[in-house]
């Protein structure tokens, strides 16, 4: 779902947050389906599975055109392989969306901090440089979120006196601009003798830790988990759970058909809730709520702005 905010100059930003919900109803939980319900999501290769299954225990029991033996032994001791994979799998996903939510906290109180220095370290009667650093400030988190997501959207930057939309667009590496910017007007305050060597190092603290940041959402996006893991996790649950009808007839019958897709459901949505949360910056309902955390920044800066 999407919120919508008036941002500056009465412009409407368009919000991705997390989906919202109550932990202890479970009633709701187990019977509505959200359209990202890894069933809603799976629903065509569990009808799929379903039928495969229904036809190979038909060919055995109707026709006797099969014949099988029974492999649930085998089966288990594979599930049980199966189940460590995953585990490992989903914990390194999550610990990928952890880090994300950790560095972008970070953020948040790395700009509190930034905004709260420069208004109060700089005097009043350099006013225009504390509005210019503060809407620089309040621009680093949407060019960095939009920048994760490979992108960048004008709309969402305020107008400022040291760096313009068309500058942005010549550079591909924005965030680095933007904090380039926010150098260039924090030494000039120092050079305009509004700052002092001291306050110039605890200024420039907050910068490292906005690049450090940056940098490191940078190497969770850039880092997938590798390929030949991903691939070998796909094919041996599909392997595993088509092969499972040729084993399982013998003694389930016609139960052969439920007792597979509901195996197939557990294994392919744990695999499908990691490959979602795996990259924590996208725009996916389980993703990392970071349109309203830059919004929650934003709006904190120029709080802080209208302290005397």
């Amino acid at each position: 779902m999407s919120n919508k905010i008036t941002g500056h100059c009465s412009k409407r930003i368009y919000l991705q947050t997390m989906i919202a919900y109550n932990p202890k109803d479970w009633l709701k939980l187990i019977f509505i389906f959200h359209k990202s319900d890894t069933f809603r999501m799976l629903l065509p290769a569990l009808l799929i599975a379903a039928a495969y299954s229904t036809l190979l225990t038909y060919l055995s029991i109707e026709v006797h055109y099969l014949e099988f033996k029974s492999t649930t032994v085998i089966h288990s001791l594979l599930g049980f392989v199966i189940s460590m994979l995953l585990v490992f799998r989903t914990n390194t996903a999550y610990d990928r969306w952890w880090e994300g939510r950790k560095l972008w906290g970070e953020l948040v109180n790395s700009s509190r901090n930034f905004a709260l220095k420069i208004n109060t370290m700089i005097p009043s009667e350099a006013k225009n440089e504390k509005d210019n650093l503060n809407i620089l400030i309040g621009n680093f988190p949407f060019v960095l979120k939009e920048h994760l997501r490979g992108r960048f959207k004008a709309v969402e930057f305020e107008t400022n006196k040291t760096i313009t939309i068309e500058d942005l667009n010549k550079v591909n590496h924005k965030p680095n601009a933007l904090i380039w910017a926010i150098e260039k007007e924090v030494m000039q305050a120092y050079k305009n003798k509004n700052v002092t060597n001291e306050q110039l190092l605890l200024l420039n603290d907050e910068l490292k830790t906005m690049a450090n940041v940056c940098g490191a959402c940078e190497r969770i996006k850039n880092t997938p988990i590798p390929y030949s893991y991903s691939m070998f996790l796909k094919k041996f649950i599909f392997a595993y759970v088509f092969t499972m009808p040729l084993g399982f007839v013998y003694d389930f019958k016609y139960w052969t058909a439920p007792i597979v897709v509901f195996i197939f459901y557990a294994f392919a949505s744990i695999e499908l809730i990691a490959e979602e949360i795996e990259d924590p910056f996208g725009t996916d309902a389980n993703d990392l709520p970071l349109d309203a955390i830059a919004v929650t920044i934003r709006t904190n800066v120029k709080e802080i702005a209208t302290f005397e």
